[in-house]
């Protein structure tokens, strides 16, 4: 299933990775499956009890653990205990489901008794507005790491992670396809914070000043790539293309509203174009070459469910 894992990971298939649920209860029925799938996902219940209900029992001891870690530490220093949110990142390619596994992390994590408040957020809020990348020149770049506000996403995870009562992060309409003007998301200090993105893993190089570069992985205590082959992920791409054309972008709100009228032999083609110009080089330049960072793989196949799991040992 695609390249190999790095010689630190320990590799399951999902029968292995699905008997590490232990006695985990399933809290999801299937209708609360209909808010978390992605578009053209097909998300069923065996793989939430196979794949998904293993990795929440691995993150709750996880959570359980650095709080743990929190108690003692405020005990050596004889200071009140003061809980700070565990922050997971998920990183992966567009149209690979990131977003629906984190929405449905999420749903599963807040279940556990020790961490009930789960908050969701993703980095598309801090995308350069679209005035400044069309200034900049880059709009045929956005989704790429210099078309986001990194200063401003470290800023916020600095606040989380620093425990304040609110932490503001601004909202994306992909509607628009742009920022919306005003608008802010309050992370109010969450047990749990999973933050969802594209480049979330990668690193870059010191600038000309020669300060020491604080990268946004700094922040997570877990961070998880999804992984498929990128024949599959660009055929999923063109299908979710297919799918807005028929809905989201018959809105005449929407950014996108001059593909609403395509034939379908125009949209595949214009999908495939978009793809190969922008979420392809994308991929290759800086999305996949950070997925040996993350402390876990989910490996998808072809129909789109996730076959192998990579556990980090170290």
């Amino acid at each position: 299933m695609g390249s190999p894992p790095a010689r630190y990971y320990e590799q399951f298939d999902r029968d292995e990775w699905s008997k590490l649920r232990a006695a985990t209860p399933l809290t999801l029925a299937e209708e609360d499956l209909e808010s978390l799938r992605g578009i053209n996902e097909r998300l069923d219940l065996d793989e939430v009890v196979e794949v998904y209900l293993p990795l929440s029992r691995l993150l709750n001891l996880h959570v359980g653990a650095t709080q743990q870690l929190f108690e003692v530490t405020a005990t050596f220093l004889g200071t009140l205990h003061t809980q700070v949110p565990y922050v997971i990142g998920i990183a992966g390619s567009v149209a690979v489901g990131k977003s629906t596994t984190a929405r449905l992390l999420q749903a599963l994590l807040s279940r556990w008794p020790n961490h009930p408040r789960v908050a969701l957020v993703t980095t598309d809020g801090f995308l350069h507005p679209n005035r400044i990348l069309e200034e900049r020149g880059i709009m045929h770049r956005k989704g790429f790491p210099e078309s986001y506000d990194q200063g401003a996403l470290i800023h916020f995870l600095a606040q989380v992670k620093s425990g304040v009562d609110e932490a503001p992060a601004p909202v994306y309409s992909h509607t628009e396809y742009d920022i919306v003007d005003g608008a802010s998301l309050l992370v109010c200090r969450p047990d749990v914070l999973i933050v969802e993105g594209l480049n979330l893993l990668q690193t870059w190089i010191p600038d000309a000043g020669g300060r020491p570069p604080v990268f946004v992985s700094d922040f997570f205590d877990f961070s998880i790539y999804v992984h498929a082959e990128e024949e599959d992920i660009e055929r999923w791409y063109v299908e979710r293309f297919l799918t807005l054309r028929d809905t989201v972008f018959q809105d005449d709100r929407s950014y996108f509203r001059r593909y609403g009228d395509l034939s379908t032999d125009e949209a595949v083609a214009e999908a495939r174009t978009i793809w190969r110009a922008i979420n392809g080089p994308n991929l290759h330049e800086n999305i996949a070459p950070t997925r040996d960072r993350a402390h876990l793989v989910l490996v998808k196949g072809e129909s789109h469910a996730v076959e192998e799991v990579w556990l980090r040992r170290r």
